[in-house]
């Protein structure tokens, strides 16, 4: 129980095993404190799916931190610029159905109750629009950042769209050409346990045994070790939030030259929603939906209708049906074994969670690697702690999408409207911001997944209106209403500076991106 933790094995490849495994070589391996040798194994035989195409503001310290150029991510990875999403038809389903939920905060966010002005004063205006100039942004295409702005740095908040697939061989490359991760492409043939019950080695077909004292796995849907080795059973969400298939391709845009977006657009139907996400050479469109309210042939139809509509061009390849079934283990690091990415669970692709997820997971593991298999334990029941919360809380954010939606064209708005397919947490939220602006009293963790300022972005963007709002007066109104004034002002400077999205990543692709 007290031999010291030497050597790591993540089993699975793709953005999530090599992104786990560059954040933990980084820290611990030859490159940190060179106390831990990190080895991935991947099948050559099992395709890489990745686990999707867009991320959360958190990647862009992920990657600094693992020394890569956000350059080469924007050359090497087809990457654009992600600066939140755009939801259209979720609220009713009319003509002018559309909210941003923009990655940068309202304006004031730490200082007032801009939430709570906006209430007062201004509820028939739309709330991403009137407490910051990202959605303005958003609309007329512009990057979130100048020429001149070094990597990483932002004049606006934004994550990334990218091809998951290049991004996984990129991570690859550089974790094992500079953060020194052992590559070992190779089947397993099976796993062998030490008596106590622990993993002890992957057993491979041309490599023999990889011992270690950590698996990580990484092994996607099929969780090879914490789900099938070991049993760990899957906690369905499917009573909550019911899409359980997704239908994926990617096209072509309409004209080389097209302009490219720079949100995540996501379109309500009647049985789910699509994505659509603008890379420079190409858009990835998909229409995730639910098996129980519609059929295989009728999603897509849906997919094609969604095409025409949205001026695509040519498909580059036939639509991937991909079947999940909604829900998290019951428990993520069990023994000598954690479970990220896939392996640890899915919900749907809404708000893409799964990369951020990941990251989240790496991040843990990395900072609280245990010293000795005594520490795990410890380890593993505060990291199991901090998932459940934060798998509940993904759940809860998903749900408040549908929850308070008014689309009555269809059994499934309709029935993701009932009370008894809420959970408890977001239906007691629920009956307080009758009343009240959602509050860091309701969310309270400093590390909480989506911020107080993501859940006032879609509950008003979905038109949910308070009944009898609390009143906000003296200084506390005089301060929010002045940093809302500040918003048309500060919008008109950066429509005025900031280069169209394309424009500027033509110009990274050709000249890279200043230094720090």
């Amino acid at each position: 129980m007290a031999k010291q933790l030497r050597s790591v094995v993540i089993l699975g490849g793709g953005s999530a095993g090599w992104l786990v495994a560059a954040l933990l070589a980084a820290e611990w391996g030859a490159r940190g404190h060179g106390t831990v040798q990190v080895t991935l194994v991947e099948s050559p035989e099992v395709p890489t799916i990745g686990v999707g195409e867009g991320t959360w503001p958190s990647m862009r310290g992920t990657l600094h931190r693992i020394g890569l150029d956000e350059a080469a991510l924007v050359r090497e990875c087809d990457a654009a610029f992600k600066q939140g999403s755009c939801f259209r038809g979720w609220a009713d389903g009319s003509a002018g159905d559309r909210y941003y939920h923009p990655f940068t905060l309202p304006v004031g966010h730490d200082e007032a109750d801009v939430a709570g002005a906006w209430l007062q004063d201004a509820p028939g205006q739309p709330f991403a629009d009137s407490v910051g100039m990202q959605p303005a942004v958003c609309e007329a295409g512009l990057a979130p950042k100048q020429v001149g702005t070094p990597g990483y740095g932002g004049v606006l908040n934004y994550g990334y769209h990218f091809d998951a697939v290049k991004l996984g061989l990129l991570l690859r490359r550089h974790a094992t050409q500079v953060l020194g991760v052992r590559h070992v492409a190779d089947t397993v043939s099976h796993v062998r346990a030490h008596d106590n019950g622990d993993i002890a080695a992957l057993v491979t077909a041309g490599h023999g045994e990889l011992a270690g004292e950590l698996f990580i796995d990484c092994s996607g849907m099929a969780s090879v070790l914490l789900g099938r080795h070991y049993g760990v059973p899957l906690r369905s969400a499917r009573e909550v939030l019911f899409n359980d298939s997704a239908l994926a391709v990617q096209v072509a845009h309409a004209t080389p030259d097209a302009p490219l977006a720079c949100a995540t657009v996501a379109t309500a139907h009647t049985a789910g929603w699509t994505w659509d996400i603008g890379l420079p050479a190409r858009r990835g469109v998909g229409l995730v939906y639910s098996s129980a309210h519609t059929s295989d042939d009728e999603a897509e139809r849906t997919l094609s209708e969604h095409l025409q509509r949205s001026a695509a061009g040519d498909m580059l390849a036939a639509p991937r049906r991909i079947r999940f079934e909604p829900g998290w283990r019951q428990t993520f690091w069990h023994r000598n074994c954690v479970a990220v990415g896939l392996a640890a669970g899915f919900i749907e692709p809404l708000e893409a969670s799964a990369l951020a997820l990941v990251e989240l997971s790496a991040a843990m593991i990395r900072d609280e690697l245990p010293a000795t298999r005594a520490d795990m334990e410890i380890v593993a029941r505060r990291f199991n702690e901090a998932f459940d919360y934060r798998w509940a809380r993904i759940v809860d954010f998903l749900k408040l999408h549908y929850a308070v939606s008014r689309r009555d064209d269809s059994a499934y708005w309709r029935e993701h409207r009932l009370p008894r397919t809420r959970p408890d947490s977001l239906a007691e939220w629920l009956q307080l911001w009758q009343h009240r602006a959602p509050s860091r009293n309701d969310l309270f963790r400093h590390d909480e997944v989506f911020p107080v300022a993501s859940y006032q972005y879609v509950l008003y963007g979905m038109g949910f209106v308070p009944r009898r709002p609390r009143p906000l007066g003296g200084d506390a109104l005089a301060l929010a209403r002045q940093r809302l004034q500040e918003v048309p002002r500060q919008a008109r400077r950066l429509l005025g500076g900031l280069p169209r999205h394309r424009e500027l990543l033509d110009h990274i692709r050709m000249h890279g991106m200043p230094n720090r």
